[in-house]
């Protein structure tokens, strides 16, 4: 295991310098120029020339590159080209309020979506399946800012129980805080509710077909028994599997829902940074997110060893 471990976490290294290498000429090759943007509209060309070389963007694109890299191989992010604070201060700095609302939407959705998921596949066919089914295409088909700016209006505008906006640390209390992650929770976890559900069912339905699951009821044991006990073990590497990847997809979906909610995170920060053309910022952040991509599906990899050891070999 340990081994397998390694080799992984070896594998990462030529996958984020590629990640590397791409985003630095994607972000050189999109139009804007961030010396134009921090000079503002009435900048002379003497101006734009004299903050390009003060930035180091009048160097040639490969010596940039390999700047930039000799950068990441010291741990050193860079400098923001607009505050010239540090890059890494900068992420830091918003990284507390993105983990807490992406580990309350995944505890959210997966308290939610097991067992619905479960409850649908012991009523096949019945009502109850046909709801939770229904509800999952909706949740796939509307979009996350539509439901973000649904909740808005309903919680915040027209009942006034929640915040329409904004983050407060759970230093400032637990009800401040639960209140203010209440809405973007319910608007991120909605598409990962309906998937989780989705999949979940599906392959309970799969399992409770099996032999093994009619042996054990021809022992007599109870359903509630032969659906936790037996199939929803042998069902889990694809929920696992799922569940891994919408933590992987909330990476995307952080940036949309703290737009709408004006949250401080670091989805926002991705936002300022881009129209902004900071690429120190940009570059940091795209690498960031392909780390906790691959580091993901490395522990869904470890996870399916331990749920299935058959996988090992």
């Amino acid at each position: 295991m340990i081994s397998f471990i390694m080799r992984r976490l070896l594998a990462t290294i030529p996958v984020l310098a590629m990640v590397a290498v791409i985003v630095f000429a994607m972000l050189r090759l999109t139009p804007g120029d961030p010396a134009a943007i921090i000079a503002g509209d009435s900048a002379t060309p003497a101006q734009l020339e004299q903050i390009r070389h003060a930035m180091g963007l009048d160097q040639p694109v490969y010596l940039q590159l390999f700047l930039w890299l000799g950068q990441l191989l010291r741990g050193d992010l860079g400098v923001s080209l607009l505050s010239g604070a540090s890059v890494t201060s900068m992420i830091a700095d918003r990284a507390g309020p993105s983990i807490a609302l992406t580990l309350c939407t995944i505890l959210v959705s997966v308290a939610i979506a097991l067992p619905l998921g479960i409850v649908a596949a012991w009523r096949q066919g019945k009502l109850l399946d046909r709801a939770v089914m229904a509800g999952s295409v909706l949740g796939f088909s509307v979009p996350v800012f539509v439901i973000g700016y649904v909740l808005i209006l309903v919680f915040a505008v027209d009942l006034r129980w929640l915040p329409i906006q904004g983050y407060r640390p759970l230093s400032d209390g637990l009800l401040p805080f639960a209140r203010s992650l209440a809405l973007p929770t319910l608007a991120l976890s909605t598409v990962y509710i309906a998937l989780i559900a989705r999949i979940t069912r599906t392959s309970l339905i799969e399992v409770m077909a099996e032999d093994y699951i009619r042996t054990a009821r021809s022992k007599g044991l109870r359903e509630v028994g032969v659906l936790l006990g037996h199939a929803l073990r042998n069902a889990s590497v694809p929920i696992v599997t799922v569940i891994g990847i919408g933590i992987a997809m909330l990476l995307g979906g952080v940036v949309v829902t703290e737009s709408v909610f004006n949250f401080p995170g670091v989805g926002r920060l991705v936002v300022d940074a881009v129209l902004s053309r900071d690429y120190p910022v940009i570059q940091a952040l795209i690498l960031l997110f392909a780390l906790i991509y691959v580091l993901i599906n490395l522990a869904i990899d470890i996870l399916y060893t331990v749920l299935d050891p058959r996988i090992r070999y």
